[in-house]
């Protein structure tokens, strides 16, 4: 008899500590999915407008890059409404905006642009609004990269430019999860605005590349070696996350991809940017998951 008891009061112990433990563990989870959700958003995309986009210059008959970009922009906007619709309405506080460098003389591509910085709070959060969200982005969008395609007139892409004088001051907002996605072919290049201080320079193309000798197997012994890269920025942009989508090297250099890779990885790292991640232009179907991911899963 005394053994049936204590094997039964055994029983219940254990039941009682696994039951705690698995409160305690459902208590964990739901406070990190709380704390993720009442987080506030601040996503930025600068879009790079130089003649990667050319339809003549760079056809592609898989999908042209514009296109590209296009769904990209989609997925991003979709993961921002997904954000704002996880969260209760009294804790929306969330932004969105569009960036150029430098911005196109198109003022109607500008005047586009400034109607995609979006706030979303308290006081105008509705269904409806973030139902809209990913139409008005996919439709405005649309537009911008069909005026510039039909511009024919491109002047290039300053990102250095953009990280050097506007991301701190356009990018960052302290209180919020601040994101950057950068639609690019990784070259960067801008006509006027070329600075070169010994290996380093704040332009790359395919040209430096080859000029550099990076075009050989031992580019990533020459890299380190002789120190190649971007100029150094002294912002410290520990409270940025940073998306690049699009890389798109030369088919003319087996290693470009790498080399492209590499000098965004250095400067991205010496600007104490802790969370980036660097993608070629694939389909729009491959890379909706990837940037959903980045977006919504920290």
């Amino acid at each position: 008899m005394k053994n049936t008891l204590h094997k039964s009061l055994l029983f219940f112990l254990l039941i009682l500590v696994f039951s705690c433990k698995e409160e305690t563990k459902n208590e964990e989870k739901e406070t990190a999915i709380k704390s993720a959700v009442s987080e506030n958003y601040n996503i930025s995309i600068l879009v790079d407008l130089s003649d990667r986009i050319s339809t003549k210059k760079n056809p592609n008959p898989t999908m042209e890059f514009y296109q590209r970009d296009l769904g990209y922009i989609k997925s991003v906007s979709e993961a921002f409404s997904q954000h704002l619709k996880t969260k209760r309405m009294r804790q929306i506080d969330d932004k969105m905006q569009l960036f150029f460098n430098p911005e196109p003389e198109n003022p109607e591509i500008n005047s586009i642009a400034n109607q995609l910085r979006i706030t979303v709070n308290k006081d105008n959060a509705s269904k409806k609004l973030l139902n809209s969200i990913s139409d008005t982005y996919a439709a405005k969008t649309t537009t911008i990269y069909e005026s510039a395609i039909k511009d024919d007139n491109y002047v290039g892409s300053d990102i250095w430019n953009f990280f050097d004088s506007k991301v701190t001051d356009q990018c960052i907002e302290k209180g919020y999860r601040n994101i950057l996605v950068i639609l690019t072919d990784g070259y960067i290049f801008y006509e006027g605005s070329q600075i070169k201080n010994s290996s380093l320079s704040n332009y790359l193309t395919p040209q430096l590349i080859k000029q550099n000798g990076l075009n050989t197997n031992d580019w990533k012994k020459k890299i380190e070696k002789e120190n190649f890269g971007f100029i150094k920025s002294d912002h410290d942009l520990s409270n940025l996350e940073v998306l690049v989508l699009g890389i798109n090297p030369s088919k003319n250099n087996p290693f470009e991809e790498k080399v492209i890779k590499a000098y965004w990885t250095k400067w991205l790292s010496e600007m104490n940017v802790k969370h980036f991640e660097i993608k070629n232009a694939d389909l729009p179907s491959n890379m909706d998951k990837i940037i959903k991911d980045f977006i919504l899963n920290k």
